[in-house]
């Protein structure tokens, strides 16, 4: 299988707290792969990694087969953070056609970008009196409006309604049908169903790394929150008493001088 994202033994520390445990785990190229989790699992911390923002202690992040945060990666991955990353005093229009500058595209790919996040009504509306689930949706169009080949998405789908959440669901998958890689996180345990694949993380530690037919019989239910319910009680078992990890040496960003 061809990987757009390979990560190997990856550790993060903050402060003297341990986030990542040497989690390892691939990505398909062309897919939508969900990174889904709690609060606190790690998820956002993982992504950090992927788009070479995260320092961290050892392991190594591969993306599009180069290190993670390499320079000619910069207009290849397209990041949504949770919090919206788009200027509150500019329109969304505004927004996006100065984010397909940054990309060499033009004003028909931002407004395209626009109307594919459902916003073409609110183009005209200043970011800073849009709610927070329309400005979410603002800095995912400028987020894709450069085409990347790869799209780490956190949590896009909070704030939106059922309507606009199964939208934003089939412009993924379409996304994906014509290339482009998405890696999707969320702790909303529903959406694991509409992914082609799912990495399930919690405390850190990768607890399953497979398709959701694949977890299902795993766990030997049809149902996907019982599964991972089923698949978390066995890894816990397994692991014994949890212990923290103590933290402590020098770190290094993803991808940086990284284990082959």
């Amino acid at each position: 299988m061809d990987h757009a994202i390979a990560v190997r033994d990856l550790v993060v520390d903050r402060g003297r707290r341990r986030v990542l445990h040497g989690v390892t785990c691939a990505v398909p190229r062309g897919a939508v792969t969900g990174l889904l989790g709690p609060s606190g699992s790690g998820k956002t911390t993982l992504m950090r990694a992927v788009v070479g923002v995260q320092t961290v202690r050892s392991g190594s992040v591969t993306v599009l087969g180069r290190p993670a945060g390499s320079p000619a990666l910069r207009s290849r991955v397209g990041y949504l953070t949770q919090a919206p990353s788009v200027y509150a005093d500019l329109t969304v229009a505004e927004n996006a056609r100065y984010f397909a500058a940054l990309h060499g595209r033009g004003r028909a790919e931002a407004d395209r970008a626009v109307a594919d996040v459902g916003l073409a009504g609110a183009a005209g509306q200043l970011v800073g009196a849009l709610s927070g689930g329309q400005r979410s949706r603002a800095s995912l169009a400028c987020a894709l409006v450069g085409e990347p080949e790869l799209v780490v998405l956190d949590e896009p789908t909070v704030g939106q309604d059922p309507v606009l959440r199964a939208d934003l669901w089939a412009r993924f998958h379409a996304l994906a049908a014509a290339g482009t890689t998405l890696l999707v996180s969320s702790h909303v345990m529903d959406e694991a169903a509409r992914c082609d694949r799912l990495l399930l993380i919690r405390e850190g530690r990768l607890v399953a790394d497979d398709t959701p037919d694949a977890v299902r019989a795993a766990a030997g239910v049809d149902d996907l929150d019982e599964a991972f319910l089923r698949l978390i009680r066995a890894s816990e078992a397994a692991a014994g008493p949890a212990g923290g990890t103590p933290a402590g040496g020098a770190g290094r960003a993803a991808g940086e001088g990284a284990a082959a």
